[in-house]
């Protein structure tokens, strides 16, 4: 059982004193960072007692007042999480849109455009005193869902999970035995990017026909406006499939559920996970986990699909979790 925090009490490693009262418990806190382009959120959770949340805050990212005050909204976020909880870290973990390249020591291939080129590790250690542990919000996504989330049920003891995310854009994340695969280039599992078919066009990276400009909630979007001229969300696209009222629905989702085996399929065949778990808003389309899952199975080179492909567990609190289990 974790111990009980109240204001007033201090901490120190696993022992909790106050003016009358000591009490020794097993804690073991994690600490993490989910940044994202709207909200920075933090969480304390306590390893020991199964990721037990201690706390967990937000602020809002701000970042049209650019990359300082990205950091010092960082740097205030931890003052929160440390005066709620009464504990000072040595380290914390933090997901990042993007990814720290490896040579240069500065973040790349974000869509909070003012962090690209800055060497965001670096700078958050100077300010706050506080070891950093850096990785793509993709890879906390897949992490968590690994160590505590959906992989862990349904595939416990896996030695390979691959997490996807499918919202506003596309990544993934590799977890080998319980760790990040990070790669030479802090790539590891970006699938987003690989080529998939010319008809998705243009992708913001620079290449033709990505995963992301399919596979992605908006590209579906468009190519629902583009056959119909009418602009709808995917959810609404989704319903008229489903009530087959539709027939620019059911071709939309149709290609979807066809690209989304082509994309999957040549995953397993080089990572041959246990489990891909799903996430991000395109993953609560029910269809992709029973025709989705036959169409990856098309391309898989095996006469069957062992691999598991599951709901998220962890919703949109995967990213944070994931961040703190980077410091474990």
């Amino acid at each position: 059982m974790p111990c009980l925090l109240r204001t007033g009490y201090f901490f120190s490693e696993k022992r909790i004193f106050s003016p009358n009262l000591l009490i020794t418990c097993k804690m073991k806190p994690l600490w993490g960072i989910d940044l994202g382009g709207t909200k920075v959120e933090g969480i304390v959770v306590d390893a020991d007692a199964q990721y037990h949340t201690l706390a967990r805050l937000r602020v809002p990212t701000e970042q049209e007042h650019g990359y300082q005050h990205i950091l010092g909204q960082m740097h205030k976020l931890i003052g929160m999480l440390a005066a709620e909880t009464g504990l000072t870290p040595s380290r914390i973990g933090i997901g990042t849109p993007g990814a720290l390249d490896p040579d240069s020591h500065t973040l790349k291939n974000s869509n909070t455009v003012c962090l690209i080129g800055q060497p965001l590790k670096k700078d958050l250690e100077t300010l706050t005193g506080l070891q950093v542990l850096m990785a793509n919000d993709a890879n906390c996504f897949a992490l968590a869902e690994a160590r505590a989330g959906a992989a862990a049920e349904k595939a416990p003891g896996a030695e390979m999970i691959f997490g996807v995310i499918m919202g506003t854009g596309v990544g993934g994340g590799v977890v080998a035995n319980g760790k990040v695969i990070n790669g030479r280039h802090s790539i590891g599992g970006e699938w987003g990017h690989n080529f998939l078919d010319e008809s998705g066009g243009p992708c913001y990276c620079g290449r033709i026909g990505c995963v992301e400009t399919i596979l992605s909630g908006p590209s579906s979007e468009r190519w629902y406006l583009k056959l119909t001229g009418n602009k709808l969300k995917l959810k609404e696209i989704y319903q008229r499939y489903l009530d087959k009222s539709d027939p620019a629905a059911t071709e939309t989702i149709e290609r979807l559920i066809h690209f989304f085996g082509k994309a999957l399929g040549p995953i397993i065949n080089i990572l041959d996970p246990e489990a891909i778990v799903l996430g991000g808003g395109v993953s609560n389309l029910d269809v992709l986990y029973n025709e989705g899952a036959r169409e990856v199975e098309k391309y898989v080179f095996n006469p069957r699909m062992e691999t598991l492909i599951l709901r998220p567990k962890m919703g949109d609190s995967a990213g944070v979790f994931g961040a703190a289990m980077l410091t474990e």
